[in-house]
């Protein structure tokens, strides 16, 4: 395999309705993926979601990464010290390239934590990082600004990419390194990584093709597959009957109503997982002035039945939430639980001077989360026993994350898995008080701001007293349960299924990134 043919990574953007996928016999050599999406972008630090994280761990590698049980696992950092309260040393692995020749070396450890720092999406997570430098070819230190207990957990989101590749300019005169959002960067149309897949052709929305980099630093794991061919496929019921006739060996996202049909299938295994991606709502307090009133929020809570939606919709394979945090998360607050009352819903909008209601456009995708359209029908539904009004529109998550990006709606669907397995992620990317420099409240669609939860939770990321930051969380939990500042649905469980022989169990996990690299198929 030439490295021409390795680095091919140029996008044609198309869509294509009805893909048929054919049966054929799958080899250790070929793995078939129908996923509910595939990558947005080629660039790692455009968009922060789960579909860019998992092709993340595909073309490229982490410094570590997370076990099945949630621990540390060295990937480009092999050892780490605590050098003082503010500095963490870390010492990189040798002999590994990139897929374009290129050596690794610190300095692309210090270019990439550069650029997070710079990315609207990244920023905000990797704020508490004052810099870092290159103190040989294969030592890095990272500072802090502040004691912060959580930079492990940042290092697995730390994909170390290809400075001298990304570096430059394009014969158009663009900066190569350039985050451009939704737009034809040259980083979103390339790629050099030094994960175990090199990608070699891209059809946004139709096939992503991947053979195994031949150079590939990780020679002890088992992993057999070559290549793979990973065909999106949002329909629930056309993911599971490609995986049944065999068009694909591998699929996520199995839905509810699917699980023992996939269960009780012939040489087909399923994997479910407790996961801990919280689904909600926001609100857009900027677009409505009825939202900017927390009885009405409260109001738009108190409407949706929470555990109606996880026992019908989701048949059980939900666990209802009124916070953030998922139990065994550090903020999670036992006390603060789903809160249904419809007849206190409609006293609240009446004493906020709106029993009459009014009218909101929402927006949720439908390909994101399992059952997302129907669930939000669902909450469109709730809403309107207060006299809320939705005009809902759902489509491919492809369409959505751009528009959600404008916040042109009333309101709109989100899942969000915390990105350092913590309970302060979720506060800083979903209702923090929106500021474009350090990038807080990235993703609050509305802009609901309360200062006093920013600060004690911005207070509690630099307790190293891990108790204490415990309780500062929980009481921010609260403080945001009370203000109706996100309107929590469930916490969303995984199920994977894959044809017999094909082991997936050993490779996913509750975060949701199946390491591919490290699939065995046993024919």
């Amino acid at each position: 395999m030439t490295f021409k043919k390795t680095l091919l990574a140029s996008v044609i953007g198309a869509t294509l309705a009805g893909t048929a996928l054919l049966p054929m016999t799958a080899s250790a050599e070929t793995l078939r993926i129908g996923y509910s999406a595939d990558p947005e972008t080629l660039d790692i630090h455009e968009q922060l979601s789960g579909g860019m994280l998992r092709f993340s761990h595909l073309a490229f590698d982490p410094l570590v990464r997370w076990t099945k049980d949630f621990k540390f696992e060295p990937r480009l950092a092999t050892e780490w010290e605590q050098v003082d309260e503010t500095t963490m040393r870390m010492t990189l692995r040798e002999g590994v390239i990139f897929h374009s020749g290129n050596e690794f070396t610190a300095e692309d450890v210090v270019w990439t934590i550069e650029r997070l720092k710079e990315s609207p999406d990244y920023r905000a997570i990797f704020e508490p990082v004052e810099g870092a430098e290159a103190i040989d070819d294969y030592t890095v230190e990272i500072t802090t600004a502040e004691p912060y207990p959580l930079l492990l957990n940042l290092a697995t989101y730390i994909f170390p990419m290809d400075r001298k590749f990304y570096t430059g300019e394009t014969e158009d005169g663009d900066d190569k390194s350039e985050i451009v959002k939704a737009g034809n960067s040259f980083a979103s149309r390339n790629v050099s990584g030094t994960g175990p897949f090199v990608l070699t052709e891209r059809r946004q929305g139709v096939q992503v093709d991947f053979e195994r980099f031949d150079d590939y630093w990780d020679t002890e794991t088992q992993g057999n597959v070559t290549s793979i061919v990973l065909t999106p496929i949002a329909e629930n019921a056309s993911r599971v009957a490609a995986l049944l006739s065999g068009g694909v060996d591998f699929i996520d996202a199995v839905p509810p109503n699917d699980l023992d049909r996939v269960r009780e299938a012939d040489d087909v295994e399923l994997v479910e997982i407790n996961g801990t991606r919280i689904i909600g709502f926001q609100l857009n307090e900027e677009r409505v002035e009825a939202f900017q009133d927390p009885r009405v929020r409260q109001a738009v809570d108190l409407a949706i039945n929470q555990e109606g939606i996880a026992d019908r919709l989701m048949r059980g394979f939900a666990t209802p939430a009124g916070q953030f945090s998922p139990e065994g998360y550090s903020g999670h607050n036992p006390d603060l639980t789903p809160r249904y009352d419809l007849e206190r819903a409609q006293e609240l909008m009446a004493e906020a001077g709106y029993e009459d209601g009014f009218e909101i456009d929402m927006i949720a995708p439908n390909n994101r989360y399992v059952n997302d359209a129907q669930i939000a029908q669902a909450v469109a539904n709730m809403l309107a026993r207060i006299n809320i009004k939705v005009n809902l529109r759902t489509m491919p998550l492809a369409q959505y994350w751009p528009e959600y990006d404008t916040r042109e709606s009333d309101a709109a669907m989100i899942g969000w898995h915390a990105d350092t397995e913590d309970s302060a992620n979720f506060f800083q990317y979903l209702s923090f008080c929106f500021d474009e420099e350090s990038g807080a409240g990235q993703y609050n669609y509305g802009g609901y701001c309360n200062e006093e939860i920013d600060a004690l939770v911005t207070e509690a990321d630099s307790e190293t007293d891990l108790e204490k930051r415990n309780e500062m969380l929980r009481e921010a939990e609260a403080m945001l349960y009370e203000d109706a500042g996100f309107i929590t649905l469930h916490w969303q469980n995984l199920a994977y299924a894959a044809r017999e022989g094909v082991n997936v169990e050993p490779i996913v996990n509750a975060i949701d990134f199946p390491y591919l690299g490290d699939l065995v198929i046993k024919e």
